[in-house]
């Protein structure tokens, strides 16, 4: 594993939610640099098995090579299709670590980060769909301030969406540092020449907040990572068999709410269904509700700080 690429959140604690078994079948739908995919592997047998899926192509630098390992080079919403190509009924265990790997936000030119100048993609897939500069340029006023309110709880995301429309009026935004400036009201400043990819923007400590805000609703919306997740979660729920596990690290409200719902409740909703005696009636039995990182992982890793643990057993 190349370690740069991403240092997975939490490691032994996502291990251990997964109680695995030496001869079962599991899946990590995010590969990534393949951090938890190896510890996973270092607990099967022979007879165990592992798919990693993985959407994006720059993942293939970090593939292994063991008979009981299996790459599938798909976004992780077609768990159940690719399942039964493979002639898969049911697995012991799922993990999806729902972060961005540090790859994408640390590698200038995929334009996931507001740190640099690069042009405006943010796609996992970069062999097709459309692009975050695609939503900036051909997006409604209307559905620019949904995405933003939606996806990066920006409270002030009408006005910025004003500010867009108006801006791609005169010209239209392609760079970070051009959709920085639209939102900022000015050029962020650069130690050197701007314009270059990969310069580094020098952005004032105040804006910070709201621009990962606003990158962030870009990323998920261009990425369709809701919709992606909503199908991959009732894909789960039906290949899990009783006793296999689900853990999912998640790092923004909107996921963590949508996977607190789910594996409490068993469907997308959240809606509770009980019994005539009140019990909660579930496919689930959750067995961590939001485990946080230690104070000595978020020294050593800081990106670590947002990720909270949901471990769930499936019961039925």
């Amino acid at each position: 594993m190349n370690e740069i690429y991403h240092i997975p959140a939490m490691l032994r604690e996502t291990i251990q939610g997964l109680n695995i078994q030496p001869d079962g079948l599991y899946v990590d739908v995010t590969f990534g640099g393949g951090g938890h995919s190896r510890a996973i592997l270092d607990q099967l047998s022979e007879q165990g098995k592992l798919y990693s899926f993985d959407q994006d192509l720059d993942t293939l630098q970090n593939v292994m090579h063991q008979d009981n390992w299996q790459f599938v080079h798909s976004n992780f919403r077609y768990l159940r299709n690719f399942m039964d190509y493979y002639g898969v009924k049911q697995i012991d265990g799922l993990l999806a670590d729902l972060g961005v790997s540090f790859h994408h936000f640390d590698c200038p030119e995929r334009g996931f980060s507001f740190r640099f100048s690069a042009p405006l993609d943010m796609r996992m897939n970069q062999t097709g769909g459309k692009t975050a500069a695609d939503i900036l340029n051909t997006y409604s006023e209307e559905d620019l301030a949904r995405v933003l309110y939606i996806y990066g709880e920006l409270k002030n995301s009408r006005q910025i969406a004003k500010k867009i429309v108006k801006a791609r009026g005169q010209k239209a935004i392609e760079r970070t540092e051009e959709l920085v400036e639209v939102v900022m009201g000015k050029t962020p400043s650069v130690p050197l020449q701007g314009g270059k990819d990969g310069q580094e923007l020098d952005i004032p400590a105040g804006a910070k907040k709201d621009l990962a805000r606003l990158f962030q609703a870009l990323r998920i919306e261009v990425n369709d990572e809701m919709g992606a997740l909503r199908e991959m979660l009732l894909a789960a729920k039906d290949l899990l068999k009783p006793g296999g596990r689900i853990v999912i690290l998640t790092y923004h409200s909107l996921e963590d709410r949508m996977v607190k719902n789910f594996l409490r409740s068993g469907n997308l909703e959240g809606k509770i269904e009980k019994d005539f005696y009140g019990n909660i009636l579930s496919p689930f039995k959750v067995i961590e509700k939001g485990l946080t990182a230690s104070e000595e992982e978020v020294e050593r890793n800081p990106r670590a700080r947002s990720a909270k643990l949901r471990v769930a057993e499936k019961i039925v």
